[in-house]
């Protein structure tokens, strides 16, 4: 199974320190967070893309030595126009019936990715209290998911989009359209998903969001014994 990590992001919120480092080869807990990720990723996966842009020799030289897979390319996205044109950059590599795409910025739990990707078409969720800071996944009367709602204007505990999903090959191979901010978004193609059929809600036991400084400090000290695999 192919897998795909987007990791061209700039990085913002997290300067300088992302001025000379790729904000997923940042520490934690003495590894990059893109070595966590890589971690976690279930056996099932046999090809690694790494989608990058910024900084991208460092995660270059990290491929060609981690150990994991003997088959780990990056991919690298010129004009960074999106996540969906992040997916768009590897499909001239992308061969399997499903493929596993995952943020290269955040945290999982490596039992969550193994049942992401046990199944048909699906996004990993988890529970927060702050709905307005996130994407929200709502579900349908079959408990299904039924739409995605980037930073809703609502209240209460509700689902959040954790940047993990598994795709059907077909789907990403659609074409995309410009959304209003000028970017190829990776929610147009779980739209696409959702138009084809029932796209699973998987319950993430354990998703760490590294946005800002004091996220990145908070890793430090968490059991982070769940994103091993």
């Amino acid at each position: 199974m192919d897998a795909v990590i987007l990791a061209a992001g700039l990085g913002t919120r997290l300067r300088p320190q992302t001025l000379t480092t790729p904000k997923p080869m940042l520490l934690v807990q003495g590894r990059p967070i893109l070595d966590w990720i890589v971690g976690a990723l279930p056996p099932q996966v046999d090809r690694l893309f790494v989608v990058t842009h910024h900084l991208r020799e460092q995660v270059a030289e990290y491929l060609s030595r981690q150990a994991k897979f003997s088959h780990a390319l990056e991919v690298f996205q010129s004009t960074p126009r999106g996540t969906g044109d992040a997916i768009i950059s590897c499909l001239g590599h992308l061969r399997s019936e499903n493929v596993l795409v995952l943020n290269g910025d955040d945290l999982f739990g490596a039992t969550d990715i193994k049942n992401l990707a046990s199944e048909g078409p699906g996004v990993l969720c988890h529970p927060v209290d702050e709905p307005e800071k996130f994407g929200i996944a709502f579900p349908g009367i079959d408990g299904n998911l039924e739409s995605l709602v980037e930073k809703p204007k609502i209240t209460g505990t509700h689902l959040a989009n954790t940047g993990a999903y598994f795709f059907p090959l077909s789907v990403l191979q659609q074409p995309l359209e410009l959304s209003p901010r000028g970017e190829y978004e990776i929610t147009d193609f779980v739209t696409k998903a959702i138009g084809q059929g029932p796209v699973r809600l998987v319950s993430a036991k354990f998703w760490y969001p590294i946005g800002n400084q004091e996220a990145l400090d908070g890793a430090q000290t968490l059991d982070l014994s769940l994103c091993k695999s």
